[in-house]
């Protein structure tokens, strides 16, 4: 029989000893632990709108070739085109008018006008508010981008998913409130989707779709079992805690602490939530899940149908180049050389799963209380550059949104007659910001945080409801 020594003894002693130390911190979380920073919180008022779904065509579609049908436009091919200087206002001429390539319908019982790129969407049109005078301040993919999500053409502000969730945190403490899903990183990077100054639990998860797993480090690591996971994120959060209280005005020590738990709770919700096999074979193929130019962003549609059912306020998706454009991969929608083969597969590559989500939303009762909203974050010249392409156009680009409080099958605002420039009830980023925050409840003007000695809002000091659409 082998004999251990007294301190051999007491050596093994500080066993019990971790297992009493588990338990003082299991009791003293409970207790103390602050409330997490993404708790629910209550609308301004009764909201229309419980989620987000961001359809976001990185590189912008034109909508003279999607959604803003211009015979004028059809009929004038080749001739110069009209337009005004911008420093005169006076009319001058510029390029040469480009037809669209694409054929045109009207479409359901409101009539709209779809061209040939968008079959399946189509289909769908009495479910959407179609805003047709969208304007930028910015001629750049990465200004743009920021001016649409953030409000403003610059990088370091909070962008609107992570002013959702401070607004309203999540329902669902197993998963994170704002998740974005990219393909390689648009213009602009992670600027697009950053908290800026707002704490960084207010971030968004953003999943790469190269990403092996859906979570890339969630797992737990083999050798841990589940309660030597837990008393160890209950002695980091306790050092943590100790840490912070010594510096209180560190908000990122808040975020830091509430992430390993996140983390945590996420390692049974994720896996599960992002796991689409758990669908049926019909679910899938309504999303193109089965066909190969359909199946990256069908994948992503039909994880952002079960994230929202699962409580996730916030999603984004962004386009993946299906290549084969002739444009960057980081903005597969940009069609400067070859407009009719550029959109003809960015179309194919997202038509189907955008009108499936849309089916599956409305079958299972969450179109009315999910916002879908698709754009780009500018639009594209009437007239040609080069033989057959479109350069930026940041004066006039439409968008659409579908449930979430608004009104099927309506049409606001208007282009000039080539599809050019926005003329009639204009609409600027901070009235698509103000809009969508009012059909979630919060009103735009008393959604604040202050920074460097002032209040913050999404919509700085502007932005305007755009109640035509509003049910």
């Amino acid at each position: 029989m082998r004999l251990h020594s007294r301190r051999q003894f007491l050596d093994a002693g500080l066993g019990f000893g971790s297992l009493a130390l588990a338990t003082m911190l299991h009791q003293e979380r409970a207790v103390a632990a602050p409330a997490s920073p993404l708790t629910p919180k209550l609308p301004h008022f009764a909201a229309k709108a419980k989620s987000v779904i961001w359809l976001f065509m990185t590189g912008s579609p034109s909508q003279v070739d999607t959604f803003d049908y211009k015979p004028e436009l059809q009929k004038r091919d080749g001739q110069a085109l009209a337009g005004a200087d911008p420093k005169t206002g006076f009319f001058t001429t510029s390029g040469k008018c480009l037809k669209s390539p694409f054929g045109w319908k009207q479409h359901g019982q409101s009539g709209a006008w779809v061209s040939d790129l968008f079959p399946n969407v189509a289909n769908h049109v009495d479910d959407m508010a179609f805003i047709h005078s969208c304007y930028s301040t910015a001629n750049n993919h990465a200004p743009a981008s920021f001016l649409l999500s953030g409000g403003l053409a610059r990088p370091g502000f909070p962008c609107l998913g992570a002013w959702v969730t401070y607004g309203l945190g999540t329902v669902n403490q197993n998963l994170p409130a704002y998740v974005v899903m990219h393909g390689p990183k648009p213009r602009g990077d992670d600027g697009i989707w950053a908290p800026g100054f707002l704490p960084k639990s207010y971030q968004a998860l953003a999943i790469g779709t190269s990403a092996k797993e859906p979570i890339p480090n969630l797992s737990r690591a083999l050798s841990l079992t589940d309660e030597q996971q837990r008393s160890q994120l209950d002695l980091m959060r306790l050092m943590n805690q100790e840490h912070q209280a010594r510096r209180p005005l560190d908000g990122d020590l808040s975020a830091r602490i509430e992430s390993f738990e996140l983390a945590y709770r996420m390692q049974m919700a994720a896996p599960e939530a992002f796991d689409i096999t758990k669908e049926t074979v019909e679910t899938q193929r309504l999303y193109g899940v089965d066909q190969k130019e359909t199946q990256m962003f069908g994948r992503q549609c039909l994880t952002a149908r079960r994230l929202v059912e699962r409580g996730v306020r916030f999603v984004q998706l962004f386009c993946d180049s299906p290549g084969g454009t002739g444009e960057p991969a980081d903005v597969p929608w940009d069609c400067h050389k070859d407009l009719k083969g550029n959109h003809t597969v960015n179309a194919k590559a997202t038509d189907q799963p955008i009108a499936g989500l849309l089916a599956d939303l409305k079958a299972k009762g969450l179109l009315d209380s999910t916002l879908v909203i698709w754009s780009g974050e500018f639009g594209r010249t009437s007239d040609s550059q080069g033989a057959g392409g479109r350069d930026h156009n940041p004066h006039a680009f439409t968008i659409w949104m579908a449930g979430g409080g608004t009104r099927g099958g309506v049409h606001h605002g208007q282009t000039d007659e080539f599809g050019y420039k926005s003329i009639e009830d204009k609409v600027h980023p901070n009235d698509l910001h103000a809009t969508i925050l009012h059909l979630l409840g919060l009103d735009h003007e008393k959604l604040t945080y202050r920074h460097n000695g002032r209040d913050y809002r999404l919509t700085d000091v502007a932005g305007e409801l755009i109640t035509p659409i509003m049910a």
